[in-house]
């Protein structure tokens, strides 16, 4: 039995500030890096096989801390690289609202419809991401940890699940968010989702799905 643990990276400031982010290289702030440390002590006595992370450094940060108590040196791959908001990249959540009202909406909506201008399509992000699971299959004989973006994850967690794209939006994934899948007998089983239950000894807000 192999599983496959599905990260969401820590709190940005742009997280907190409800800003797109994309491809945009934003580094994790102070609270993001307290989570980072938690999640480590959380999932210390865990077997892992190996540790990927998006090359983007909210997510590389993470897994590294992470990383620090399992001796495993993460690996980057392209391909937990974040959605390419296009357009919408760097802008405030109440910035596309105003400039792209439909689309906005459509966004909300029918998110596998949506054509974001210059944007990467939410199927891009499922073929990229299932093929890397794929590939890790036959490479791992455990668990095997990835760490990557609120998007990213949603779709392939929607893949995973035998979901398409039209259900982006009835999953919830927070910041440092854990969701977690058993692969047994060709079937990936939803084992838990969206575990933030480590971050408690903040005392700060709930986390939030932007």
């Amino acid at each position: 039995m192999k599983t496959i643990i599905l990260i969401r990276h820590g709190e940005t400031d742009w997280n907190r500030e409800k800003v797109f982010r994309g491809r945009m290289d934003i580094a994790l702030n102070s609270k993001g890096i307290r989570q980072a440390w938690l999640l480590g002590k959380y999932l210390q006595n865990v077997p892992i096989d190996a540790i990927y992370s998006s090359p983007l450094v909210r997510a590389s940060r993470m897994a590294e801390i992470m990383a620090k108590y399992h001796n495993i040196e993460v690996q980057k791959a392209v391909e937990l690289t974040d959605m390419d908001y296009g357009e919408w990249q760097g802008l405030p959540q109440h910035s596309v609202m105003k400039k792209f009202p439909e689309l906005y909406d459509q966004w909300l909506v029918a998110p596998h419809l949506v054509k974001i201008p210059r944007a990467e399509p939410l199927h891009d992000i499922r073929d990229r991401t299932y093929d890397f699971v794929a590939k890790l299959l036959n490479k791992h004989d455990s668990s095997v940890v990835l760490v990557s973006h609120r998007v990213v994850h949603k779709v392939l967690i929607c893949a995973l699940l035998g979901l398409d794209e039209s259900h982006f939006w009835n999953i919830k994934l927070d910041t440092c968010g854990i969701t977690t899948f058993i692969h047994r007998k060709s079937l990936f089983v939803l084992a838990k989702h969206n575990d933030t239950s480590f971050l408690k000894h903040l005392g700060r807000t709930k986390e939030d799905d932007f």
